[in-house]
Parts: C-alpha cells; sequence; structure tokens
C-alpha cells in the first residue's frame, strides 16, 4: 500500500529527532532506511513471497469482486438491525417520559390553572405531543446510526464503500463519493444533503441532493416495518413471519437505491448533462476508532442538528393537525373534508384519504405518520374507547392497529402500496430546507421535492390498476 500523509509527516517528524551534528550523512541514511523500509512493504519480487500485510488482506475480501458486494449489504443490513433493534427500548423509554408523565402532568397543570380547552388543546395534545411523538421515535436511532456510521468511518471502511460502487454511480453518471452520502441519508435525509458536500462537481452534486430521498431515512423505518410486519409477514406461517417482513424492508431498501442509480443516469443524460468528473479515492490504512470522540462528535454535529431542526418544524404541524380535527363546518371537522376530497385519489392508487392526509400533515416529520392515520381513522369512524380524543396523536400495539386498520378497509393492496409511497414521496420539512440551503436554488428545490411525490403516484397507480386487473 502506498504511503499515506500520516506516513510521510510521522516520517518528518522522526527525522526532527534522527538527525544530529552530521546532518546530511544521517539524513541521506534515514532516506535511504525509510525508502527500503517502504519498498520492503509494498513492492513484490519477482519469485519472492510477498511480505504479510494486514491492511491488503483486508482489502482483498472487502473489495473483491466477489465478497465486495454481499460483505457490504450484510454490514449495513447489521448496522440498520442494530439501529431498528437498539432503538425500540429507549424509545419506549422517551415515549413513557414525554407522553406517559409528563403530558398528563400538562394537562393537569393547564386545568389547575383554568385554562380554556381549545388553548390547552392546541398547546399540548397539538404543539407538544406531536414533538414529543418526534423526539422519542426519532432520537434513539439517530443517536445508534450517526455513532455507527461514523466509527465505520474512522475504521477506514467507507472509501472502501466508494471504491465498490464508484462504477455504478459512473456508469449512471454520478460520482463515486455519491455512494457516502446515500448512506448517511439511511441515517437522516437532511444529513445526508449536507454530507454532499464532499462532492467537488456542482453538477454531480445536484444529482446526490436529488436522489438522496431515495435513501430510507430513519423516519420511514417504523412505517416500513409495521407494515411488512401486520401485512407481509402474516401470509406466511409464523416461524417465517419475521425474516419474511425483514426482507420486504430489505428489499424496499434495495429497491430505493436503484431508483438512485435510475433517476441519476435520467438526469445525467438530460437536464444536468455533463462530462462525469474523476478523483483519487486514497485508501486509508485501517485504524481503531476513537470510540468516545466519534460518539460526542456524531451527537453534537449529527443527531442534535437534525433533531432540532425537525423539532422546529413538527411544533406548527402538531397545531395544523389539532386544529385541523377540533374545527368544524356542520356536522364535519376541516380534516374530514380533506380526507373526504381525497378519497378518490387515494383509491386510484392503492390507498385511501387519511393516508394522504397523513402525508400532507407530516411533512415536518415521518415519524408522526403512523400516530396520525391511526387518530384519523378513529375520529372517521366515529369509534368509541379508542384513542385520547379528536387531534390527539397515538400509538397501540400491533393487534390493536390491525383492527384498526381493518376497520379503516384496508387490504393487502393498501400495506404494499403504502411501503412503495413511503419509499416515493416527498422529503420532510426538514431536508427540504436544507436542500435550499445547500443548493441555493428554489428550482432545484422544488425538482427534489416533487419528483419523488410524482414517482409515487405513478408507481402506486399502476401496481393498483394491475392489482385489480388480474
Amino acid at each position: 500500500m502506498n504511503p499515506t500523509v500520516d506516513d510521510i509527516l510521522q516520517t518528518a517528524q522522526e527525522l526532527r529527532w534522527k538527525v544530529g551534528n552530521n546532518f546530511h550523512e544521517q539524513l541521506m541514511e534515514t532516506i535511504y532506511t525509510e525508502a527500503a523500509q517502504i519498498a520492503d512493504r509494498s513492492v513484490t519480487y519477482p519469485g519472492k513471497k510477498p511480505r504479510f500485510d494486514l491492511d491488503r488482506t483486508i482489502d482483498g475480501i472487502v473489495t473483491s469482486r466477489l465478497w465486495g458486494f454481499p460483505l457490504m449489504i450484510l454490514l449495513f443490513t447489521v448496522v440498520f438491525w442494530i439501529t431498528i433493534s437498539g432503538a425500540n427500548v429507549p424509545s419506549d423509554w422517551i415515549a413513557r417520559l414525554l407522553i406517559g408523565i409528563i403530558y398528563p402532568m400538562l394537562k393537569t397543570g393547564a386545568a389547575t390553572i383554568g385554562l380554556p380547552w381549545w388553548l390547552s388543546g392546541l398547546l399540548i395534545d397539538g404543539m407538544y405531543l406531536a414533538t414529543a411523538w418526534v423526539v422519542s421515535v426519532m432520537l434513539p436511532p439517530m443517536a445508534i446510526f450517526f455513532p455507527l456510521f461514523t466509527l465505520l468511518e474512522d475504521f477506514g471502511y467507507l472509501p472502501r464503500v466508494a471504491f465498490n460502487l464508484d462504477n455504478w454511480f459512473k456508469k449512471s453518471g454520478a460520482h463515486g463519493k455519491q455512494a457516502l452520502t446515500m448512506m448517511m441519508g439511511f441515517g437522516c435525509n437532511a444529513a445526508g444533503m449536507v454530507a454532499t458536500r464532499i462532492i467537488d462537481s456542482p453538477r454531480e452534486r445536484l444529482i446526490a441532493m436529488i436522489t438522496n430521498n431515495f435513501a430510507l431515512c430513519n423516519g420511514r423505518w417504523p412505517t416500513q416495518i409495521l407494515i411488512a410486519t401486520l401485512f407481509i409477514g402474516a401470509m406466511v406461517p409464523a416461524q417465517l413471519a419475521g425474516l419474511i417482513s425483514a426482507l420486504a424492508v430489505v428489499g424496499v431498501a434495495l429497491l430505493g437505491v436503484m431508483l438512485s442509480f435510475g433517476v441519476s443516469w435520467s438526469l445525467s443524460k438530460s437536464v444536468l448533462k455533463g462530462e462525469i468528473s474523476t478523483f483519487s479515492l486514497e485508501l486509508p490504512p485501517y485504524r481503531p476508532p476513537r470510540i468516545w470522540q466519534t460518539i460526542t462528535t456524531s451527537m453534537i454535529d449529527r443527531t442534535f442538528f437534525v433533531l432540532w431542526r425537525a423539532v422546529v418544524f413538527a411544533m406548527p404541524a402538531g397545531a395544523i393537525i389539532w386544529l385541523g380535527a377540533n374545527i368544524h363546518v356542520g356536522n364535519l371537522s376541516l380534516v374530514e373534508y380533506l380526507i373526504n376530497f381525497l378519497n378518490p385519489l387515494g383509491w386510484l392508487i392503492g390507498l385511501n384519504g387519511i393516508i394522504l392526509v397523513a402525508y400532507i400533515v407530516a411533512i415536518p416529520a415521518n415519524e408522526i405518520v403512523i400516530p396520525t392515520i391511526l387518530m384519523l381513522t378513529v375520529l372517521t369512524s366515529n369509534l368509541s374507547g379508542v384513542g385520547d380524543g379528536a387531534g390527539i396523536m397515538f400509538q397501540t400495539d400491533q393487534v390493536e392497529t390491525m383492527a384498526l386498520f381493518k376497520t379503516g378497509g384496508w387490504t393487502l393492496l393498501t400495506g404494499l402500496n403504502l411501503m412503495l409511497f413511503s419509499l416515493m414521496h416527498n422529503p420532510c420539512s426538514t431536508t427540504i430546507y436544507t436542500m435550499y440551503r445547500e443548493s441555493g436554488s428554489l428550482k432545484w428545490t422544488l425538482v427534489a421535492t416533487l419528483l419523488p411525490l410524482c414517482m409515487g403516484f405513478v408507481v402506486t397507480f399502476v401496481v393498483a390498476q394491475l392489482w385489480r386487473l388480474f
């Protein structure tokens, strides 16, 4: 392996201590010695067995044509599994604190001081509760995924990922470093937008930003897992349900990767046509990760940065949800009018008006999609004893969730198309805002926002028509 910048700097530092009175002699001797050592590590002589090199041995596996891609998929599957499984317990703890303890205390305090019901509902049931859901669902996965991702970066593996995917992105007219920004998008699309700064070419950076939404962010994983478990896993024997559900979610994620390649190719051949830039990809030596520094940096620079932006947008969304469910015109609330208006479009694409309204009000944060769907299902079905009232989001166990879905007329087609629409719809408001800040272009921000949404409508429409035809 060629000497890196760190190797050269270390050699220069050692030279400062090695040189003495006979400066030139010692300098030349040291240079020749170092050169011989580098040659001994890097050069293979005919007829001589190569010297064992750990980095070269590992690279022979992780960058090989045979094992490189399977190991990459396996490693990131493990990272996603750790993120999803590990986030369940802390998410439950935070939800119990914010929703199970603090929320009733706020309601009691509002009643004690005589706060009007509408103001209490707007501030507590709307703004606070929506923010609490976002924090409880969003914080734990990010707090796990971003440090794991940064550890892989410190270890030196991520440049190998870019090496493996470089040819694929090159064929699609994109930059090889887009592999890294796409992987960051699996944690959070807004963070993926910021990560595109590593791409020097403005054209290729735009392609990376526009296609970043096809990487399933942590806000969409809960929806994918729940729907796959309830609808896909239920189609097979119980002992295979977990495996089939997981494979369905991984399949949707891989579909997103394929869409990134396809859209990148289309953009590079049309509105963003241009020469593919070349870059030198240095494979740094493997290093032991700096665990505590990594955790601290990723929490401050990525997790809390993205979470704060999500909270800022979630609070007004909660207010809109509560107002829409509690302001009535005649016998129906405003949100019920909107649901009835969107029901025909929802039927055409294999969904329903409730799901479309949920995605509209959940633009600030995808984390509140399922709680909003459950709340709206209870509201429109006039069910009693379920939920906490109009405009108040809630979540329940899988059995009761499935019962509510069936009450709302859901079928296997609804579940399948919801998984597809969850992959292909507009980015959240945090990602849209970040896209505008990073690109400085309203035009390209609108393209990045509307392109996946249009694709989602087209794909779900085709699936729905084929499903009903056959």
